[in-house]
């Protein structure tokens, strides 16, 4: 029995209200997590962890069954995940038209935690939707923009992407980008390329970066992706987040009207924003894919039998499992208080960003030593570590890499930029 079986043993709950994240229903008792050894999840409200509970029930009823599959196939999820995940309340929790948060910060923490022990894709995809796409339109919309699509979104009406990296503009959005934006009266024209865009040969609606051409400055459009000129095509072979369909996309003469421009995003400014927002929650995410390979590891370890009795037994296996929570309980940690900072309106890009660096380089380590754990079984999906190990890749390197985080911490300590 692996661990992916003993999980599917809980009870279900149904998941039908649109606006789920602000109601008590009844069903399952919450369970905090083993791999919370401090218990932090005990700072949930009553509302929360209901959430929480039903969060999870979805994801073992809808997710976890067919994942391993969708994985190896490098094929997107049904649409009905989407639709139920917009059903549940996750998409709506971060943003009204006219307020920035409905929910803490904290708690949209434990959500994405949640998504990422399950399946690093589907958080990713609720990363996404949620920080990325929603967080564009309230951050740099009008009130009128903001009415009109952040419903859509929320609703699971429109599947977004953000196309800000480049085929060669990665790191350095802030003066690189290549893509650029020239007005013409009400009509703006587009031209350029992007890459690793998640979502971005299936999406609705994309987020577009440009320069414009006239001053300079870096501006947002929402582009419906039916639009001519707009041509994307999925990046085959990859070797992590599988299920994402990141895709390369081409702008060639596309016309966007003024009408579609984010009216307050006039500069890089506003694009940074937008990612120091959704930084933190990329660490949680990184948490729950680390969690997940550790109670993969857990659980075999308890059932695998080796020189007579479990390999639980062995100290070696017990030394790889303490090591791996000892990571958890330290990003937790961090993470949570870089949330509070945000709820409280202190966070700068460099808490941000060391939470990032510092939860998904621990990620990075407690996948590999579950995985090792497994001995040979490690390697293969059935046994719930692989997936885990394969798609820390990515966590670790989107949203800003590893180095380019160090670099916004080390510039906070020093008052100097190490940057190019």
């Amino acid at each position: 029995m692996t661990i992916a079986d003993s999980q599917t043993n809980r009870a279900t709950a149904d998941a039908t209200d649109a606006g789920a994240a602000d109601a008590i229903t009844t069903g399952p008792a919450f369970e905090p997590l083993a791999a919370d050894f401090y218990g932090f999840e005990n700072a949930l409200s009553a509302e929360e962890r209901d959430f929480i509970v039903r969060l999870r029930a979805f994801l073992d009823a809808e997710v976890r069954p067919i994942v391993d599959e969708h994985w190896e196939r490098g094929q997107w999820f049904p649409r009905s995940v989407v639709t139920g995940l917009a059903e549940l309340g996750v998409f709506g929790q971060p943003w009204e038209e006219t307020r920035r948060f409905r929910n803490s910060a904290v708690f949209r923490g434990w959500v994405a935690l949640e998504l990422g022990r399950v399946d690093a894709s589907v958080a990713t995809l609720v990363g996404m939707q949620n920080g990325l796409v929603m967080g564009a339109i309230a951050v740099g919309g009008s009130p009128e923009q903001r009415a009109e699509w952040l419903p859509r979104f929320a609703s699971g009406e429109l599947l977004g992407a953000f196309a800000l990296t480049e085929p060669f503009s990665g790191s350095d959005s802030a003066q690189g980008l290549r893509t650029t934006a020239e007005r013409d009266g009400d009509i703006w024209t587009i031209n350029g390329a992007k890459r690793w865009i998640g979502s971005g040969s299936i999406s609705d609606a994309t987020i577009v970066w440009a320069k414009d051409v006239a001053d300079g400055q870096v501006k947002g459009f929402i582009v419906p992706t039916s639009t001519p000129g707009y041509a994307a095509k999925r990046i085959e072979r990859k070797g992590a987040l599988r299920i994402v369909q990141n895709a390369d996309i081409t702008f060639t003469d596309m016309r966007v009207p003024e009408a579609n421009r984010l009216q307050n995003a006039n500069s890089f400014r506003e694009t940074a924003a937008v990612l120091r927002l959704t930084r933190a929650e990329v660490a949680w995410a990184a948490i729950g894919n680390s969690v997940g390979a550790y109670e993969a590891a857990v659980a075999y370890a308890k059932e695998r039998v080796q020189f007579g009795k479990p390999i639980a037994h062995h100290q070696l296996i017990q030394e790889l499992l303490a090591k791996s929570l000892g990571n958890i309980t330290a990003s937790i940690g961090l993470t949570t208080r870089v949330s509070q900072m945000l709820d409280e309106g202190v966070q700068r890009d460099e808490h941000s960003a060391l939470a990032k660096e510092f939860a998904t380089s621990r990620m990075r380590e407690t996948v590999a030593w579950c995985r090792e754990a497994m001995g040979g079984n490690g390697i293969v999906l059935d046994y719930g570590a692989m997936r885990a190990f394969a798609d820390a890749e990515a966590l670790y390197s989107y949203e800003g890499t590893r180095e380019m985080n160090t670099l916004i911490v080390g510039r906070a300590i020093t008052g100097k930029s190490a940057f190019v």
